[in-house]
């Protein structure tokens, strides 16, 4: 599918015991709820297929990884059910990915905000580019990071989090991403793509059943996120009716 559809695209590709996830949306790759669905449904289908063991997740084009959310689709939400609907999408993403019995590793080639900030650090190892730079920007939207919040922290740290989270307005670096380990290793953008199949090729020649135990041992201690992530999409979708949100919303669209 083109990275022109307005619903986005979705492509998965299996080698060997590889499967490769590339997800796009013409707004710099950002999430529509359809999008966030479709993605968590194959996930969670990938997680049963026994004859892969590795999902490598990717975005369209060399520039954003992933903006977050849609911001028509924030803008059109008129009511608290609604909001939290909305938000839920980026819940069941994120427990897909800490569910799925498959080791996850990011591709990373350009920055990420919010929710894509999220995405990154619910894989288990990333490759990233000296351009891919990140940012919460959450508060000066009235909102704040809460559903990916779980995520983030365990990968960086309740401090780092606090600094991406109150400095709403800046960029991180990607060094410093990769400092704080939200990313693993940062690769020159022209080998990334050999540098990730390379390192995926070699995962998947390790016996899948010790890379399901290892998986659910990365993933100790975060059973409680059954429950807490949709308790903070329910705190998001009550905020981005407010005023604030809605003409920060606004202004962030002009």
């Amino acid at each position: 599918m083109s990275s022109e559809n307005p619903k986005g695209s979705l492509e998965t590709t299996i080698q060997n015991a590889i499967a490769t996830v590339q997800f796009g949306h013409p707004a710099s790759n950002s999430f529509p709820r359809e999008l966030l669905d479709r993605l968590t449904l194959e996930i969670n289908s990938l997680s049963r297929n026994e004859t892969i063991s590795v999902i490598v997740l990717q975005s369209e084009g060399n520039k954003a990884f992933c903006s977050g959310a849609s911001f028509d689709e924030l803008l059109a939400v008129e009511n608290e059910e609604q909001g939290t609907e909305f938000f839920s999408g980026f819940a069941h993403l994120l427990n897909a990915m800490r569910n799925c019995s498959k080791i996850i590793i990011g591709r990373v080639q350009g920055k990420a905000v919010g929710g894509g900030v999220g995405i990154i650090a619910t894989c288990d190892y990333v490759f990233a580019t000296p351009q891919s730079d990140v940012k919460l920007s959450e508060l000066a939207i009235g909102i704040g990071p809460f559903v990916i919040e779980p995520a983030v922290s365990r990968k960086i740290g309740k401090t780092a989090m606090t600094e991406m989270t109150l400095a709403a307005q800046d960029w991180k670096s990607a060094e410093w991403a990769l400092q704080k380990g939200l990313y693993s290793v940062l690769s020159d953008a022209n080998n990334l793509d050999n540098d990730v199949q390379n390192f995926a090729k070699k995962l998947s020649s390790y016996n899948p059943e010790g890379l399901y135990e290892m998986k659910k041992i990365i993933w100790e201690g975060t059973e409680q996120w059954e429950s807490i992530l949709f308790e903070r999409a329910a705190i998001t979708g009550k905020l981005v009716l407010s005023d604030f949100a809605r003409e920060a919303l606004m202004q962030f669209k002009k």
